[in-house]
């Protein structure tokens, strides 16, 4: 079984976020949230939460963003 690169949501308070997505990313993160309920049994009941994990993961794993990270001063 192909396994997704999000694993289960944590129970988290929610946070309002307002992001304009194309339609078609809209259907991309609808679809995603299902598959991701059938491999979590895991009911997903808003696809945008997905959207912080998604992000998350993705400057966690972008190389090229760690290594600027590091470079800047905090």
């Amino acid at each position: 079984m192909i396994k997704l690169k999000l694993d289960a949501l944590p129970d988290d308070k929610p946070v309002k976020v307002t992001v304009v997505l194309p339609a078609q990313v809209h259907r991309d993160l609808v679809s995603y949230a299902k598959v991701l309920e059938r491999q979590n049994s895991q009911t997903v009941a808003e696809p945008t939460k997905l959207i912080a994990p998604m992000v998350e993961r993705f400057m966690a794993t972008d190389r090229g963003f760690a290594k600027l990270r590091r470079e800047v001063p905090k």
